[in-house]
């Protein structure tokens, strides 16, 4: 199937082959990420920060539900929390 396509470019571009084998050009640009370094700062200082009344620490669930009432904050997920500081090399402890 992929010979088929591929051939089937080859016919359609005239027989150019860098046109056949190349990539496109994106029609639009990538969605720009909701992290940004001041993002990343104060989710750090967050967590950096004493847990909440009755949890001993952190986790990223938590963390998640507090960043969605920082007002200054965009709603990020959990993963994406755990992605930036993963990134930091911060660990919850």
């Amino acid at each position: 199937e992929t010979l088929r396509l591929v051939a089937k470019r080859f016919a359609d571009t005239g027989g150019d082959v860098w046109a056949t084998v190349g990539r496109k050009q994106r029609a639009f640009p990538p969605v720009a990420s909701p992290v940004t370094g001041e993002v990343e700062a104060r989710l750090i200082a967050l967590a950096c920060s004493a847990a909440p009344a009755g949890h001993a620490r952190w986790s990223l669930r938590l963390l998640e539900k507090h960043v969605a009432l920082a007002e200054d904050i965009p709603d990020l997920d959990h993963s994406t929390i755990g992605r930036v500081l993963k990134k930091r090399n911060f660990a919850l402890t």
